[in-house]
């Protein structure tokens, strides 16, 4: 199992660095260390190729990427690449194909004042074109320890049981326990008072779905937390300083494509720890059948 970091020499390539560490050690993983030789950069027409700026910067990737791997723990297998690609995100997706990665994970921008996500341009353009999951590390994550547990956002559109099953192959495989969150939003127009029992009702149905599906090889529970807006909701959550969350990406997606969808964007927005958003029809490594999944 390998997956691709997109990694930068500044904050957010060290938080990113840091949650695929963590990752690493509870999945049993590789790490591909990536960092992206712009292809159109502004520089270039200013810099002609005697001028040897190319050499200089491939220099300085080359050293940069040094650096990175010797921030790696010990325990962790890794290796660096340098991608030739006209965006970072391009080059990303790209290096994921080419070394059959699994995942890819980033760092998000560090510009945001009171929430710890706030979605960088790399980070937005991988949510709209990536076809594996794509993990998104909260700005100033530290933590490089095993994860001790998988939070799973569950929906009841069509496709839900993809980011299920992705969500219990993931806990499943180092054996952490498996947390499946309903979220409702009372002050939606259309809830009525039944909102929050057909919440709790739809999260029974899918911890006995998942548990069937982990066949004892995961602890699985379920809560409903519900506020008057979805930030409200996941605020009220507990989370462990070694959880992730699992969602799903948007309906609107195209098929073993993501999209962040209006939900997933909400709890982003209050969320303290690392996101990873699961493309439309992915299942396991692999695309299903055309289906929905839920935003």
């Amino acid at each position: 199992m390998r997956y691709v970091v997109g990694y930068t020499a500044n904050e957010r390539g060290r938080d990113a660095l840091n949650l695929a560490a963590a990752l690493a050690r509870s999945q049993d993983a590789e790490l591909d260390l990536v960092m992206v030789d712009p292809v159109h950069s502004p520089y270039t027409a200013v810099y002609p190729p005697e001028s040897g700026f190319r050499d200089l910067l491939e220099e300085q990737l080359e050293k940069w990427l040094t650096e990175g791997l010797a921030r790696v723990p010990d325990d962790v297998r890794a290796a660096g690449h340098i991608r030739n690609a006209d965006s970072d995100a391009r080059g990303l997706i790209e290096a994921a194909a080419d070394l059959g990665a699994g995942l890819i994970v980033v760092g998000a921008a560090s510009n945001g004042m009171f929430k710890r996500f706030t979605v960088g341009s790399v980070a937005n353009a991988l949510l709209h074109a990536a076809e594996v999951p794509v993990a998104l590390a909260p700005h100033g994550y530290s933590r490089t320890g095993p994860l001790t547990r998988v939070t799973c956002a569950v929906g009841n559109r069509r496709g839900a049981e993809d980011v299920l099953e992705t969500a219990v192959q993931t806990a499943a495989r180092s054996g952490l326990p498996l947390r499946l969150i309903s979220l409702v939003a009372l002050d939606a127009p259309s809830r009525d008072e039944n909102a929050v029992l057909e919440a709790e009702l739809h999260a029974m149905d899918r911890l006995a779905r998942a548990r069937e599906l982990a066949a004892g090889r995961c602890q699985v529970t379920a809560v409903v937390a519900s506020g008057r807006t979805i930030e409200n909701a996941v605020d009220d959550l507990d989370f462990e300083d070694g959880d992730i969350m699992l969602i799903g990406s948007s309906r609107l997606a195209g098929n073993n494509r993501i999209f962040l969808g209006p939900t997933a964007s909400k709890v982003l927005r209050s969320l303290p720890v690392p996101m990873v958003v699961v493309p439309r029809n992915f299942r396991g490594g692999r695309a299903s059948s055309p289906t929905e999944v839920t935003e």
